[in-house]
């Protein structure tokens, strides 16, 4: 059973940025494509980024392009989200997930909810 930790989260002023991690633990991830969602108060859950198993390929949103980057460590079994020139509109909890998903379902974040969601890190962004 996979254990996902989200961390890195916190209170930034708008421009600002951040660093989220997301550890895995209980088996290695390091074949399964690894995303990240997130969630604003009374909205639903909304995919984010992705990156394949091999980090051959990443996808983002439409609204995160060229401010965020994902990354991962397979050695570490983590996967990073660096959020630059934060915005009020990116506040939301944060979280991490994965699955054996091919490439076009990969770039919509589709069958990337293979494991329990864990607790999620908050992202506030002040104006």
């Amino acid at each position: 059973q996979v254990q996902l930790i989200e961390s890195g989260g916190g209170l930034v002023q708008a421009g600002g940025s951040l660093r989220l991690s997301c550890a895995a633990s209980g088996r290695s991830v390091s074949s399964y494509a690894m995303g990240w969602f997130r969630q604003a108060p009374g909205k639903e859950r909304e995919f984010v980024a992705s990156i394949t198993w091999s980090s051959t390929s990443t996808y983002y949103a439409d609204f995160v392009k060229g401010r965020f980057t994902i990354s991962r460590d397979n050695a570490k079994n983590t996967v990073y989200l660096q959020l630059n020139s934060l915005k009020p509109e990116d506040t939301a909890v944060y979280y991490c997930n994965g699955g054996l998903s091919g490439p076009a379902a990969t770039r919509l974040g589709l069958g990337l909810k293979q494991f329990p969601w864990g607790q999620g890190t908050q992202v506030t962004v002040s104006s």
